[in-house]
């Protein structure tokens, strides 16, 4: 059994908020996390015709027969609910409810509009570096592979067929819940072009082109890949946060493991001649940042940077404070990595307070880096050193 690092949060809100919403993928551990952190709270799951009847014939009573709480899985399934419960909190403020759910189309909506002030939202992604330990393999292309389900690691699923299966789910009913569509295969080609493109540019206009439909149809089936954990994007920084949102943001998959299913790449021997792999270390890494900042229940305030000569893989904003991180796939470091860095620090001045090379090697140099255990420490949360950028 693994510990979950957002279970903290999720206990600390819930003796504040009567309302507590968990988002994230499917099959990230939600259920599972709530149950621990609340085993005497009644759990019903809405993806169950029954128990969906049941809360349908009469709301109120379905919600009032727990006398500690209840965990209600997949909400959305049921959109009145939310109503209800705004009123029985009203009513009593000692009453305490747990929402789960995997769209966050159907879910965050009605949170904003039935709940707003009476729940506080968490975010679930699969299992972390830190969450795993020391018990995984220690090569880069194993991690990228298996990528984090809890499926994977809790009940030891080949991850082959764990990422089959949840790309059939998810084709056959997320996405028919979200958008209706007329030719299947034109998504499905749409997915692979955006896999292809992990750790990449995003230019819609370019993928609409290799499918075959229109730039707005692009931008609507990748909201439906954001809105359901499947991939998202990450936008350059500025300090003008008007330009950030102008410029063309970068493409992630939120596991991996997912996107080499969708690539096609069934073993770590393709894996490692893959053209995508680099883009998939630097999701891995990208992924990881945003872990943390989930679990520790804080807003994503990630980026990259970019201009005509220099690029920043990752940029993370901290209030004024800026942390910047350079990620390469490569056996050693290099003096060469830094120098995108060394623009960065003297673009920005004080406010970058922290800069570093994350690579997937084991090499050291100078001491200063450990290659894998490097960039695995980092995201253990052990010490590790960064050498200075020059100015």
């Amino acid at each position: 059994m693994y510990n979950r690092e957002l279970q903290s949060e999720l206990l600390r809100l819930g003796n504040i908020f009567p309302v507590v919403s968990v988002v994230g993928p499917r099959q990230s551990g939600k259920t599972t996390l709530c149950k621990m952190s609340y085993p005497n709270y009644d759990y019903v799951n809405l993806e169950d015709s029954q128990t969906w009847a049941q809360a349908m014939e009469d709301m109120r009573i379905f919600l009032t027969t727990t006398s500690q709480g209840m965990i209600i899985d997949e909400a959305q399934r049921l959109p009145e609910l939310f109503s209800m419960i705004q009123v029985l909190v009203d009513e009593d403020k000692s009453r305490r409810f747990i929402l789960t759910g995997s769209s966050n189309f159907a879910l965050l909506p009605k949170i904003r509009q039935s709940l707003a002030g009476r729940t506080a939202v968490l975010t679930l992604l699969p299992f972390s570096i830190k969450e795993l330990g020391t018990d995984f393999p220690p090569s880069v292309d194993s991690l990228l592979l298996n990528g984090f389900y809890p499926a994977v690691w809790g009940d030891r699923q080949p991850a082959q067929d764990v990422y089959r299966a949840y790309y059939n789910t998810y084709l056959q009913r997320d996405v028919s819940d979200l958008i209706t569509l007329r030719n299947i295969k034109q998504f499905q080609r749409f997915l692979l072009l955006v896999a292809a493109r992990v750790g990449s540019e995003f230019n819609a206009q370019s993928i609409g082109n290799d499918v075959g439909v229109s730039v707005p149809t692009i931008q609507e089936w990748m909201n439906v890949l954001e809105m359901s954990y499947i991939a998202f994007r990450k936008y350059p920084y500025y300090k003008n946060i008007g330009k950030r949102l102008a410029k063309m943001p970068k493409v992630y998959f939120y596991d991996t493991g997912l996107a080499c299913h969708i690539l096609g790449i069934e073993n770590e021997q393709q894996l490692n001649i893959h053209p995508c792999r680099g883009g998939l270390f630097e999701n891995l890494v990208m992924v990881e940042f945003l872990k943390q900042t989930f679990n520790a229940g804080k807003d994503d305030h990630l980026y990259f940077y970019k201009d005509k000569t220099h690029e920043v893989d990752i940029v993370i904003e901290n209030g004024l404070a800026l942390s910047a991180y350079e990620v390469k796939v490569a056996d050693a470091d290099n003096t060469a990595f830094y120098k995108s860095l060394q623009y960065f620090q003297q673009l920005y001045g004080d406010d970058v307070v922290s800069t570093q090379v994350i690579y997937s090697g084991k090499q050291e140099r100078l001491s200063a880096f450990n290659g894998l255990r490097n960039y695995l420490s980092i995201f253990r949360n052990e010490k590790h050193t960064t050498p200075p950028v020059e100015k």
